[in-house]
């Protein structure tokens, strides 16, 4: 299935597991749904398994948000229990939409006691309440933390996912690895079906760590391994070493887990020359979660870090937030410089990365589906550069070679469905969805979101906006003034006719825009004026006006 045919059948609102292997494009995906939604006025509830992944879709984990915390019990009684705490009731009440990132590490149990909390707390009884489910992850992907002697249960094996009943949309397009000698091994490792020639293969990419690419991250299944690794480097540099501390925001049980998620440090320790990899993706695209650098200086006025990418690009890394949000409201945040030491890095916090290059240490691969998500975060065999596997490392979760089959299947059977539905009774499924939760159906044919379908001249400033280096640049091109282009933009997100990608060119760079932000959230007004003066004149408000956009 291709990514425009998921998003299609995620937009009728129907309960969907979005899955595919590494590099199909599922954040992708979900990212795409999550804009639509936003753009018709609905605020989806985003969620994930592990802090690490609700930090990369910039929500909670599901833990925090169901109020379920550390708890599996599923008794009458604790579900009871958490559901009379009011924050929780109030969250629940209010969703519309909840979207669960990195399902493979959820445990059935977990998976069971938020259903039944959103049951009782919406007095519902269809499951999770009767909310839109959206699924995201892949079963040959770290499975959940289990104590020990304890048997996996995946959340698919609950009574709760069966009566759930996704449509599963199984993702087949490739959008990383770029050789077919790399990707036969990686799916001969996803099939359980490893053949000599495989193992030849990256038997090829072994050698000792003094053949290594120096600069290259070096991925561990241990956090010990790394920890000393990356201090081992840094003592290495001459240099004064600069200190970054994380500054943050809002209600310590989420600030925790904030910083918990967060792959940058609560003290992040860099020199000249240091190794590092950014932690979260650019709002201009001029970086992302996993691209790689050295530090080659500071900047004069706030001494931040100057790294050189390796494409030869120079960026300032200055710092960003990571929040929580809840009903379109940052509920807590943390800001650090979004870097890490990239000497080395464990598995687990590697899961979602794309790398150009990696030495990976496979010698003490001790979970399921390890060694599968270490090798599929590079891209080509060239980039992998093996210290060592042992007889763990190439396995998968048995169970999950023949629920594949099943998924695969299923996501067949669901395209074929919709494939042969005409595109406006899909279009009226879409429609009636979206008005049912309270949301705006764009105007235009059938609320399809097309240019053809746009106002000729909101169209005409888009095609300029995408074209232009300023917010002035695009005023000339179009013969304007700057406040009608940004009205422009305005009346095209509020049609969701504009994604981010059309104008954060042009917007405030990330620092300002969550100075906006911040700003916003201190006059709890979405006013212009109490922001422009809270902001001491600094920014115009045509910049005001643009930032928010980027909210």
């Amino acid at each position: 299935m291709t990514q425009a045919e998921a998003l299609t059948i995620l937009k009728t609102g129907a309960n969907v597991f979005l899955t595919g292997s590494p590099g199909s494009g599922k954040t992708h995906t979900v990212n795409e749904y999550i804009r639509w939604l936003k753009a018709a006025g609905i605020e989806p509830s985003v969620t994930a398994a592990t802090g690490i992944a609700a930090t990369h879709v910039g929500g909670m984990t599901l833990h925090s948000w169901s109020g379920i915390g550390i708890s599996d019990n599923v008794s009458e009684a604790e579900v009871d229990r958490i559901a009379s705490k009011e924050h929780v009731a109030r969250r629940i009440h209010k969703a519309k939409v909840l979207i669960i990132d990195e399902i493979s590490m959820l445990s059935a149990n977990t998976f069971a006691l938020a259903d039944a909390v959103c049951r009782e707390v919406r007095r519902n009884i269809h499951p999770f309440g009767g909310l839109q489910v959206v699924m995201v992850g892949d079963f040959f992907q770290l499975p959940p933390v289990t104590r020990r002697g304890e048997e996996t249960v995946f959340a698919y094996q609950s009574a709760a996912w069966r009566e759930l009943n996704p449509l599963i949309l199984y993702l087949t397009e490739q959008h990383r690895q770029e050789d077919d000698a790399f990707l036969s091994v990686l799916s001969a490792i996803r099939q359980n079906d490893v053949e000599e020639m495989h193992f030849e293969r990256l038997s090829e990419r072994v050698m000792p760590i003094s053949r290594a690419p120096a600069n290259a991250p070096k991925l561990f299944s241990h956090n010990a391994d790394v920890d000393t690794m990356n201090a081992a480097e840094l003592a290495k540099l001459g240099g004064d070493k600069k200190k970054y501390h994380m500054h943050e925001k809002g209600p310590d049980v989420l600030t925790e887990g904030l910083k918990r998620g967060c792959l940058s440090p609560e003290l992040l320790e860099v020199k000249k020359d240091a190794v590092v990899m950014f932690t979260k993706n650019s709002p201009t695209g001029s970086f992302v979660n996993g691209t790689l650098g050295t530090v080659i200086g500071f900047s004069a006025n706030d001494s931040w870090p100057i790294v050189e990418t390796r494409d030869g690009r120079t960026i300032v890394a200055e710092p960003m937030a990571w929040s929580v949000e809840e009903g379109g409201k940052v509920r807590a945040s943390v800001a650090q410089v979004p870097l890490r030491l990239a000497w080395a890095m464990t598995v687990h916090k590697s899961q979602g990365m794309s790398m150009d290059a990696a030495v990976i240490d496979l010698s003490q691969a001790f979970e399921y589906g390890q060694g599968y998500v270490a090798l599929s975060r590079v891209r080509t065999l060239d980039g992998l550069h093996l210290l060592g596997m042992n007889s763990r490392a190439l396995q998968v979760h048995p169970d999950i070679v023949n629920k594949d089959v099943d998924f695969r299947a299923a996501s067949q059977a669901a395209g074929a469905t919709f494939a042969a539905m005409p595109e406006s009774e899909i279009k009226e499924m879409q429609e009636r969805y979206v008005k049912a939760i309270g949301g705006a159906w764009p105007s235009g044919k059938g609320g399809a979101v097309k240019a053809k379908s746009m106002n000729s001249r909101l169209a005409e400033t888009l095609a300029a906006v995408r074209e232009a280096d300023s917010l002035k640049d695009a005023a000339k091109k179009r013969g304007l003034t700057i406040g009608t282009i940004v009205k422009h933009l305005e009346d095209l997100k509020k049609a969701g006719q504009l994604v981010r990608e059309d104008f954060a060119h042009i917007a405030p760079d990330a620092r300002d825009v969550e100075r906006i932000r911040d700003a916003f959230d201190a006059v709890e007004s979405d006013k212009l004026a109490p922001v422009f003066s809270a902001l001491g004149g600094k920014y115009s408000f045509e910049e005001i006006r643009l930032a928010r956009l980027l909210f």
